[in-house]
């Protein structure tokens, strides 16, 4: 099987692609320069370009393209955010679209923010979408990819959560901090964090790009969501190091402005339906686990 990927120098790229060729698959690269080996694909999603006939003999695309989330949203970065994600979720769609034989599925990332701040409320596939910037970055998002249904193709659109990975994402700026004892809770830490080992994330992904019976949104989080205290007593825990000192709300909202209350402090507590329906089992159901695993030294 010949599998296409954008956004693979991301986090989840850099452990997706690896993974997806020790299991035997052709793996292509699109990147954003002239291409430098036959695994790679030239692209310049902000030009529109890439060339459909580059694509022949693809079985499968997998779109991880997106500018990370992390840091202050300015008027440009949104625009960035978004640009970064619609614009290449067409340009790919496009390109399928001019194939005389097309993929037979797109798995297109996106994320839980679609449901926007819900408080405690349980949140699975058939939740309706939320307000606020993400919520309508996602539904624009996923419409962009849902148009290669029309084409023929299988649609898999994977909602991301709180993706916990050793180096980056997420964890990353909170592990210097819970070390010298800095870390603890973010506001009242009563709102939901949802999230998910990245070695879920690429077997996910995986079993996406490979299993006929998935299609539409999948909510690619793991089983066990914790508010943000559970999350930050467990880090604390696993670090062996205090994780009482609160961070207020507005010294938050302070420094990280818009993103502080669509991310950070915004509450989802989303479990993986079609997942489970599916069979799927994760390997990392605990967070105590698998921060453990992603902590010590390898």
């Amino acid at each position: 099987m010949r599998v296409v990927i954008a956004g693979a120098s991301g986090l989840i790229g850099r452990q997706l692609a690896p993974a997806l060729r020790a299991a035997g698959l052709d793996v292509r690269r699109l990147v954003r320069r002239a291409a430098s080996g036959p695994d790679e694909i030239a692209w310049d999603p902000v030009r529109g370009r890439l060339d459909a006939q580059a694509l022949a003999g693809t079985d499968g695309v997998i779109n991880l393209a997106g500018r990370s989330l992390l840091g202050r949203w300015t008027a440009g970065v949104k625009a960035d955010i978004v640009n970064s994600r619609v614009q290449a979720t067409r340009l790919l769609v496009d390109a399928i679209a001019g194939m005389p034989a097309r993929p037979t599925v797109l798995v297109s990332t996106s994320a839980v923010g679609y449901y926007g701040h819900r408080g405690d409320e349980v949140l699975t596939e058939t939740s309706s979408a939320g307000t606020g910037f993400l919520a309508e970055l996602t539904k624009v998002w996923e419409g962009e990819a849902r148009r290669a249904v029309d084409l023929g193709v299988r649609v898999v659109c994977p909602r991301l959560g709180l993706v916990l990975a050793r180096n980056g994402g997420a964890l990353g700026p909170m592990i210097p901090l819970f070390r010298v004892g800095l870390g603890g809770p973010i506001g009242t830490g009563r709102h939901w964090w949802s999230w998910v080992h990245i070695d879920d994330v690429s077997a996910a992904i995986t079993e996406a790009l490979t299993s006929s019976a998935l299609e539409g949104p999948v909510n690619l989080v793991g089983p066990s969501p914790v508010t943000n205290r559970d999350f930050a007593r467990t880090l604390g825990s696993v670090l062996r190091r205090p994780a009482i000192l609160p961070a207020p709300a507005f010294a938050v909202r302070f420094v990280l402005g818009e993103m502080a209350d669509e991310m950070i402090l915004s509450s989802q507590r989303v479990l993986p339906a079609r997942l489970q329906a599916h069979g799927f089992v994760f390997r990392w159901q605990e967070l105590s686990a698998a921060l453990e695993n992603l902590t010590t030294p390898s």
